[in-house]
């Protein structure tokens, strides 16, 4: 180390954590503080918030976000399952001609 520094020379440090009568002591338990983090998962706290006083609790929050999905399901079944509702049109390119066979899917009429 530098020993040679001459800042340090006015300094004692030898003898400072021996005198215990300096530190702090306290009376009975030492209580530890901890930081509040709440258990809520933190989309039934927004849904609590922004529900305009409608959702009070925790339970109801829960509710709510088991409807929205279930309502979300039911419309992707919809849009899955419908398909529209009338047949796709088929469109031959300019100069060829759909043949539509029986018991084939229908195609462009070859060319020789």
């Amino acid at each position: 180390m530098d020993q040679n520094n001459e800042d340090n020379k006015g300094i004692d440090l030898s003898h400072a954590l021996d005198d215990s009568s300096s530190r702090v002591k306290f009376k009975g338990e030492q209580q530890y503080v901890r930081p509040y983090y709440s258990d809520t998962p933190k989309i039934i706290q927004l849904v609590m918030k922004y529900s305009g006083g409608y959702i009070k609790d925790e339970k109801q929050a829960s509710y709510v976000l088991l409807g929205v999905v279930a309502v979300a399901i039911v419309i992707a079944i919809i849009f899955l399952f419908s398909g529209g509702g009338s047949k796709a049109k088929l469109e031959a390119p300019p100069g060829q001609k759909i043949i539509y066979p029986e018991n084939a899917p229908p195609r462009l009429q070859e060319r020789f």
